[in-house]
């Protein structure tokens, strides 16, 4: 088996996006009982990671605090696998933590998991999946993939699950997790989980 330690990673939090359905608000920088969004994220990652990324497209000064921030290689939003390649073209560790800035119930079991099913020999990616439905921005990869992705980016794909499949990316199961997954996607969603959390 694979030894793999804090030095052997790096984190990328995923926040390039354009939040249509947040009214274009930047979600990582949305306050969620008084905490930006991305700020649970870091909370929880800050300790397993060697250095901590932030993949973005505006608002970069404000970013700053949370991590060093990249932005896309390519123009125009064009999703969270460009963002992920201009990570690793950056990272100087073996292997790339990827997790989206909108989930505030994440927690120590997705960084603990992943790495485990990572020390397997022949394992290059690691995503998690809640019964039959994958989430590839909960990731661990493998920084060797920079040219596979580099390719599968130019010849015009942009699907997370497909690069994923295509490299028999091992699944790790969160079905215990019900929480781990919840991202604010919406006005709706940030009412909602608030409401949530007062009743528990």
């Amino acid at each position: 088996m694979k030894s793999i330690v804090k030095s052997d990673l790096t984190a990328v939090i995923l926040s390039g996006g354009q939040a249509t359905r947040m009214n274009h608000q930047d979600k990582g920088l949305i306050l969620f009982n008084n905490k930006p969004l991305i700020s649970y994220v870091v909370d929880i990652i800050h300790q397993d990671v060697h250095t901590i990324l932030v993949s973005a497209n505006r608002n970069l000064d404000a970013y700053q605090k949370f991590g060093e921030v990249i932005t896309d290689n390519l123009p125009g939003f064009q999703g969270p696998l460009v963002g992920i390649l201009s990570a690793l073209i950056k990272v100087k560790t073996k292997y790339l933590l990827v997790v989206p800035c909108d989930g505030p119930f994440i927690n120590q079991s997705l960084v603990a998991r992943l790495l485990e099913n990572m020390q397997q020999p022949d394992v290059s990616i690691c995503v998690a999946t809640q019964g039959q439905k994958m989430h590839p921005t909960f990731s661990l990869i493998s920084a060797n993939l920079k040219d596979n992705l580099s390719k599968f980016l130019a010849q015009g794909n942009r699907k997370m699950g497909m690069w994923f499949k295509s490299n028999h990316a091992q699944e790790v199961d969160f079905s215990d997790q019900v929480d781990l997954f919840i991202n604010l996607n919406s006005p709706e969603d940030f009412k909602t989980c608030f409401i949530q959390k007062l009743i528990k």
